[in-house]
């Protein structure tokens, strides 16, 4: 996640809360004394949902293959945002990723690929839509 989109992000929170407390109010969300259109608020909503999504599913398929949950979720985690070590003994910071088995390695580099070339861009390059003329 780029630090544009937490930015946007908690923009649109701050803006949530003033909508609850004057309901009846008209806000314009600003970024650099800018408004920020629907379509960015959108896109960071997209953004941030196709990425926990992946996380998730990407931590599913690691736990099936036998690996506990903080190895699982952390190692999903640091493959997708592309950020280092995970958490707990195994892939923590005094340990590494070659006792996991091959299939895990495989679907940790695809995490990583996705995470690395953006969630949204594999998406769209893996639908049928796109590749028709």
């Amino acid at each position: 996640m780029k630090i544009f989109r937490l930015q946007i992000a908690m923009l649109m929170l701050l803006d949530q809360l003033r909508y609850l407390i004057h309901a009846n109010g008209v806000f314009t969300t600003r970024y650099n004394h800018q408004p920020v259109t629907s379509d960015i608020s959108r896109s960071v909503v997209a953004f941030s949902f196709f990425f926990f999504i992946t996380i998730a599913a990407l931590a599913l398929s690691l736990s099936a293959l036998g690996l506990d949950l903080v190895t699982a979720l952390s190692g999903a985690a640091t493959a997708v945002a592309n950020v280092g070590p995970g958490l707990g003994d195994t892939i923590g910071p005094a340990g590494n990723f070659s006792s996991l088995p091959e299939a895990a390695k495989w679907l940790l580099c695809i995490g990583m690929l996705m995470g690395r070339l953006e969630i949204l861009t594999v998406v769209v390059l893996m639908t049928p839509m796109f590749w028709r003329r």
